[in-house]
């Protein structure tokens, strides 16, 4: 072995009676070519960066589910916070509550389906016609590949490179990903959305529903604010950890919002209250 400045060891060739460099051999007996041996490195990334496959999946199954539980917090709970401020009895609470439970699960899971079966639609044809494209006109599409890497800052004949390469590597995930920025992996599941948006909201909703049925009536109320607030300082700092944003401020954006729905309801539910009773 030969010892660079640099302190790289780079393989002997050794060379024959007349000086000509000869081939070596590897340990295992195979014939080396006198280049310097290559190692395979793993792929580059933080650890806290995301750089797995399935990645808007996971996302939106998360999405979906912190935005179920919050609203089924909120929503529930306003409704029964409401009707416990009008009347004493626990029928009308209860009926109320079940009745904004089951309501808002199913309209959540419809608006989720709804809204993500839009999205996937769209990038099922974006996928699909850019198979066509490249089943009919493959040059225009190298082409045009080509000056997309080029408008990025790449050479004209780096950017020919890569097309080339990428093309004959996987070209639908290269125009995909370069064209469309999707990944034909990644088209996200409506039915996994509305199917965790509704458990979301339902276990959300469960929390305030059990504490304003199961509190006495002199401590009904505000122990049912104190359980809604703190959950939704559990969901909203949840939701932040997941986007990597700031948690206090996500945290009291949330809980500002469910006081404020709590506060309103329980306002209108004891002006009714007071006026029923009049």
């Amino acid at each position: 072995m030969t010892t660079e400045p640099s302190g790289v060891e780079l393989p002997d060739t050794g060379r024959d009676d007349d000086g000509r460099p000869t081939i070596g051999q590897h340990d295992d007996g195979h014939p080396t070519s006198g280049e310097p041996k290559t190692t395979e490195h793993p792929a580059a990334g933080h650890p806290d960066e995301p750089h797995t496959d399935g990645l808007a999946e996971r996302l939106n199954w998360l999405r979906a589910g912190v935005l179920g539980a919050n609203d089924g917090i909120v929503s529930v709970a306003a409704v029964a916070v409401g009707v416990a401020a009008a009347t004493s009895q626990t029928g009308p609470v209860l009926t109320a509550g079940l009745a904004a439970l089951v309501g808002g699960a199913i309209s959540m899971a419809l608006g989720e389906y709804v809204s993500v079966s839009s999205q996937s639609d769209t990038q099922k044809a974006l996928i699909a016609k850019e198979k066509a494209e490249l089943a009919t006109m493959p040059q225009e599409e190298l082409a045009e590949l080509a000056q997309l890497y080029e408008a990025k800052g790449l050479s004209p004949a780096t950017a020919r490179q890569v097309a080339v390469e990428l093309t004959e590597h996987d070209a639908l995930a290269a125009h995909l990903e370069a064209e469309l920025n999707i990944d034909e992996d990644g088209v996200v599941s409506p039915w996994h959305a509305a199917l965790a948006s509704a458990v979301a909201f339902t276990l959300g909703a469960v929390l305030p529903l059990a504490a304003v049925l199961l509190i006495p009536e002199p401590w009904r109320v505000g122990v049912t604010f104190v359980v809604v607030l703190a959950a939704l300082a559990g969901t909203g700092w949840i939701a932040a950890w997941i986007g990597d944003a700031p948690r206090v401020r996500a945290t009291a954006r949330v809980v500002v919002g469910g006081a404020l729905a709590l506060g309103a309801t329980f306002a209108l539910g004891s002006l009714l209250g007071t006026t029923a009773a009049g």
